[in-house]
């Protein structure tokens, strides 16, 4: 929302600097985004002054050029070279000094340089209107009249004023505030001082020539319809003080009475709608609902199919308007129209919202009807806009003022304690200040006893109707700075095991789960044909069938029995994971071992009309594995090659004697007992190692490094011995500083190469976080690197 400055001077005396009401705005509840100085013209006219031509007389080497000297005010007298057609001596113009910049209205700025034209020096530029932004006209200089005075500024003599504009967040519930008297009515609060509204004492009606009888079929969703009427208007272009008005807030100037209805909007915070009164068929206004479907075209010329639940501003033939929201194309105001009908009226916010939301429609009048108006401000600002349409497009009153307003709405009514309000804030604010700012704000107060305050609240706060709002009113005026931070907190100590096993289990749950895993809850009781080691097992003493006689010595046997399951039913592409325990009987004591288990099998994706179905394999699964020790913050582990029967194949990465995780390929066997065909790859995670080690984790903040980083790709022939990890190792060892990230983006073992031999294809992440890399330490930094691949992996560099 922006508010002008110098408007909000209309309501309130302000004596603070733009910058020094911004804080004042923010601190009162109303957040100041941006503060913008805004000029009534581009440029501000900076450097123009009032001159006299003194001498016009014919340049020697140009028939349309004349040699004038002009009088600025200053010690000495201009040359200048013009080439209007009516500059004359005696004559009181716009001058342009050299050093000055000036801003036409078509094409770019220029600065304005002492030169020579066809041989004669110019020190200055005579201005015509459109050069200077002040009019259209480009036949001659702009001449002033007779007794204006030399010399005085050009922004003065035009009474240019620079305005500043405040971008304010309005939250929801400020819809008092969405206008500058809104605005207004928070500072006089704050400075503990009086706004002012409109003068409307010389409203009258003049005539009873043109009466519109107005007819409200749901008061529910309008409860209040006032209007009157004008005629003998004259429809022309605004007058440059209304213009201004609204380019400053961002509005473009329509015509002079649809300028004025939006001048009261953001003045007064009341929508208006104007219509041509002779395009009004039966000569009567209904607000009515409509039939589904009816179609209606708005102000944008856009045929819309109007829902039974829009409320619609009808003739007596058809829908004119859809109320609160939009206009309608054939009976809005045009430079035809002489009558006028001014509708100020009151909606529901709830039948707005929906409306407005239904047709995608977000207007200036939707935005304030659905957060809710001041049903009491309608006839004050139907007399306001009547009486500025009078004075910028003529006319007559020619109605009394119809206020359709069956129901009063009443304004919110109950009590609040000094005590409460206290509490809520946390400070002792004293009774009387209280008081004060209550009242200041248009809360009629009256005391009932020493700590009780019955309220009545006027209709235009909307959203005040308990003592937490009151209290928040308090606050913000009372000023949120104001309240003091005790030097004492009063805390409930309370210890946790770090890290939470809950937390770091449900961070890695939400990790899986947005990667496409799905959580699975297997029993733990299970078939004693699953365990490879009966003398570790822990047997039921009275199992309710073979199946389930045994405690799960692991996660993958019941998990495996979760795939044929779904394999079984045309389900085989599937990705579980599932926290659970193990169940031991070691040295004659029961131990019970927290596990995480990672699943994988059948297709990596499904299949689409764009890209084939490609099988799941050991690095899809090794990926999740890598993203969950990173997630968790482990570094600083080794890894080795899997030799373990629960394997065909695999890897595990371990810290000394202790391994954190061992993944790979099922065993057939395995497979083969749970009536599994497809192949699976599996995840055994130790969590509660994986807990151990979390929380010894420190959590160090850093920047993210305002440097590129570089990528620089080597080819390798190397033995098929040697692993990736080793390579990678190798390049941090190398520069531990530069080196970010190593990769592998190919592989090739085939005929074409020597036999033993593989070749790699890795790319390196080099980055400085201090400064911008240069070639040369690029340079030298790859060839270390390729030295000490050479050297202690014994790779060949391809060309």
């Amino acid at each position: 929302m922006k508010i002008s400055y110098n408007w909000l001077k209309q309501f309130v005396q302000i004596d603070k600097t733009p910058q020094e009401l911004s804080l004042i705005l923010t601190n009162v509840g109303l957040e100041v985004e941006s503060v913008e100085k805004v000029q009534p013209v581009v440029g501000g006219l900076e450097g123009l002054v009032i001159g006299e031509v003194l001498t016009c007389v014919q340049h020697p080497n140009a028939d349309r050029l004349r040699v004038t000297t002009v009088n600025v005010g200053g010690k000495e007298n201009l040359q200048i070279v013009c080439g209007a057609p009516n500059v004359a001596a005696g004559q009181k113009v716009v001058v342009a000094t050299v050093g000055t910049t000036v801003y036409p209205l078509e094409g770019d700025p220029f600065k304005i340089k002492e030169s020579k034209i066809r041989g004669e020096v110019s020190q200055g530029m005579i201005c015509a209107e459109d050069e200077i932004g002040l009019g259209k006209s480009h036949d001659g200089i702009m001449i002033l009249s007779g007794d204006t005075e030399i010399g005085v500024l050009a922004k003065d003599h035009f009474k240019l004023n620079d305005d500043f504009v405040f971008e304010i967040g309005l939250t929801p519930n400020r819809a008092d505030a969405a206008s500058h008297l809104g605005v207004a009515r928070d500072l006089a609060a704050y400075f503990r001082s009086e706004y002012e509204m409109p003068d409307l004492s010389a409203f009258k009606t003049d005539n009873e020539n043109l009466v519109i009888p107005v007819e409200v079929e749901d008061a529910a969703v309008c409860p209040r319809y006032s209007s009157v009427t004008i005629s003998g208007v004259s429809v022309t272009e605004s007058p440059d003080w209304l213009k201004d008005k609204l380019k400053v807030i961002g509005l473009r100037p329509i015509n002079n009475v649809v300028d004025i209805t939006n001048y009261v909007l953001h003045g007064l915070g009341q929508p208006l709608h104007a219509f041509d009164a002779d395009k009004i068929a039966g000569g009567k206004v209904i607000v009515k609902k409509v039939a589904e479907g009816t179609p209606f075209i708005t102000l944008d010329y856009v045929e819309r199919k109007l829902d039974a639940d829009d409320l619609m501003i009808c003739n007596a033939a058809a829908p004119m308007c859809i109320a609160g929201v939009f206009g309608g194309k054939t009976s809005g105001v045009d430079s035809e129209t002489k009558n006028i009908f001014l509708e100020s009226a009151y909606f529901n916010s709830v039948s707005v919202r929906k409306t407005a939301k239904r047709h995608g429609l977000k207007t200036d009048a939707s935005f304030r009807f659905e957060r809710g108006t001041d049903p009491e401000i309608t006839v004050t600002a139907l007399k306001y806009a009547a009486l500025l349409i009078k004075e910028v497009a003529g006319g007559e009153i020619s109605s009394s003022i119809s206020d359709i307003y069956p129901n009063h709405i009443r304004p919110f009514e109950f009590e609040v304690s000094y005590t409460n309000i206290n509490k809520l804030i946390g400070a002792n604010i004293p009774s009387n200040e209280i008081k004060h700012i209550i009242t200041a704000l248009g809360i009629t107060a009256t005391s009932t006893s020493d700590d009780t305050l019955a309220l009545r609240v006027p209709s235009f706060k909307v959203d005040v109707t308990r003592e937490c709002d009151i209290t928040e009113e308090v606050l913000r005026i009372y000023g949120y700075n104001n309240i003091e931070i005790s030097s004492k907190v009063n805390a409930s100590l309370s210890y946790s095991v770090k890290p939470e096993k809950e937390n770091t289990h449900n961070t890695i749950a939400d990790l899986l789960t947005a990667n496409g895993y799905a959580e699975i809850m297997c029993n733990s009781l299970t078939k004693s044909a699953y365990s490879k080691n009966l003398d570790e097992a822990v047997f039921v003493l009275n199992p309710l069938s073979s199946d389930l006689n045994v405690m799960r010595q692991n996660l993958l046997m019941p998990a495996l029995e979760s795939v044929a399951y779904n394999q079984n039913r045309k389900n085989a592409d599937v990705k579980f994971y599932e926290f659970g325990k193990t169940y031991h009987l070691i040295n004659e004591k029961y131990v019970e071992r927290p596990r995480l288990l990672l699943l994988i099998s059948g297709a990596k994706q499904s299949e689409q009309w764009n890209q084939n179905s490609k099988a799941a394999s050991f690095y899809n699964l090794k990926s999740a594995v890598d993203a969950i020790i990173s997630r968790l913050g482990i570094s600083g582990y080794q890894t080795d090659s899997l030799n373990d029967e629960n394997f065909a194949y695999g890897l595990k990465y371990f810290r000394g004697d202790k391994t954190l995780v061992s993944f790979g390929a099922a065993s057939k066997a395995d497979r083969k007992v749970a009536d599994v065909n497809a192949e699976v790859f599996y995840a055994d995670f130790d969590w509660a190692g994986i807990l151990d080690i979390v929380k010894k984790n420190k959590i160090v903040n850093k920047e993210i490094s305002k440097y590129p980083q570089v990528r620089r790709d080597l080819s390798l022939l190397i033995d098929q011995a040697v692993t990736f990890d080793t390579l990678k190792s190798i390049a941090f060892k190398t520069d531990k500083k530069l080196i970010k990230e190593v990769g592998v983006f190919d592989v090739y073992v085939g005929d074409k190469l020597p036999e033993g031999k593989k070749s790699y294809a890795l790319n390196f992440i080099l980055q400085d976080e201090e400064q911008t890399l240069t070639d040369k330490q690029i340079e030298n930094t790859m060839q270390k690197l390729i030295a000490n691949l050479t050297q202690q992996a014994g790779a060949e560099i391809r060309k």
